[in-house]
């Protein structure tokens, strides 16, 4: 029988779980795709994966024990992290994962760690030659000022300030934030770029997508765009040791002058994959022709240019005599 996959802490991400069905069926790889959420009866990507998995949260001790369990009574062989939280935890038990069979697809512990604390990605970009907005002091500021935490996400606690007044006693005394220089979005394009990378730490697809509207941290309209930002990227980032899988950079673009600035590596599957998926980047089946039929890959630019990505919402019924499956 396949190894089957577990997608972890899957939550609202039914397109993913989608995708990667299709990817099995693509392949005709008799496998599973189960989930995992602290709470699968309230999770929608659990109803539509092949069973959800009640787990603990990833700071409790047991949490790697409860994971080693579900893949040795279910049979996986491939896990997908999806939150950030739990990228570092599972980076320092790969090893331990792969003795019994299971792969992680999670990059290096040290990359993980560079990319959760944005100050060593700001590091990181400059080693690539990408420049970052400028470091700005609170105590001497020069406005208009962008402040987020060093290790925030899903856009939580960020901050616009564009005077004096605005730079409240709340945001002075945060002790994570730290404060830039403001992109100007009239002059500058946000993007968010979808990597894939292979067992050989090199890039195999790019694929910059534009952030027309955000929500929640996430793209809710968008398109692909086969632009400078693939070249630009593909010389500087074309082989990264130990990174595997999905990375997603968040970058602002400047059309006419080619400027680009780096703000933050998400190094795992973001929530705006699919649109990068439905532009033709399959990177679930690239994940299955590595790591369950042991093909190499080569890069690929292959992927539909100005694909356009509108989401809505839309819902998972459940009624009482399905519950049980839990």
């Amino acid at each position: 029988m396949d190894k089957n996959i577990l997608i972890t802490s899957a939550g609202k991400r039914v397109s993913l779980v989608r995708i990667f069905q299709e990817a099995l069926r693509k392949l005709s790889l008799q496998a599973k795709v189960y989930t995992t959420d602290m709470k699968p009866e309230m999770a929608p990507a659990g109803f539509v994966s092949d069973g959800c998995f009640k787990v603990p949260r990833v700071t409790d001790d047991n949490y790697i024990n409860r994971l080693i369990d579900i893949c040795y009574t279910h049979n996986i062989g491939l896990i997908i992290p999806t939150i950030d939280t739990e990228l570092a935890l599972l980076a320092e038990n790969k090893s331990l994962l792969r003795e019994k069979g299971v792969e992680v697809i999670v990059s290096s512990t040290d990359f993980v760690c560079t990319c959760r604390d944005k100050r060593k990605t700001s590091a990181l970009f400059q080693q690539l030659d990408i420049c970052i907005p400028e470091i700005r002091d609170k105590y001497h500021p020069k406005f208009p000022l962008f402040a987020k935490p060093y290790d925030g996400s899903l856009s939580k606690d960020i901050y616009v300030i564009r005077n004096s007044e605005e730079l409240t006693p709340e945001i002075m005394q945060h002790p994570k934030l730290i404060f830039m220089e403001y992109i100007d979005k009239t002059q500058y394009k946000e993007f968010t770029v979808d990597m894939y990378y292979g067992k050989d730490n090199k890039a195999k697809a790019i694929i910059p997508r534009e952030r027309v509207e955000i929500r929640a941290g996430e793209i809710n309209k968008g398109y692909t765009r086969k632009n400078h930002l693939v070249s630009f990227l593909k010389e500087r980032m074309d082989y990264i040791p130990g990174v595997v899988g999905c990375i997603c950079i968040q970058l602002f673009y400047n059309e006419m002058t080619h400027k680009v600035f780096g703000i933050e590596i998400n190094p795992r599957f973001g929530g705006g994959y699919p649109l990068s998926y439905y532009a033709g980047a399959n990177f679930p089946e690239f994940l299955l022709r590595e790591y369950f039929l042991n093909e190499s890959l080569s890069y690929t630019d292959g992927w539909k240019d100005n694909t356009l990505m509108l989401r809505y919402d839309s819902e998972v019924i459940v009624y009482e005599e399905e519950g049980v499956r839990f």
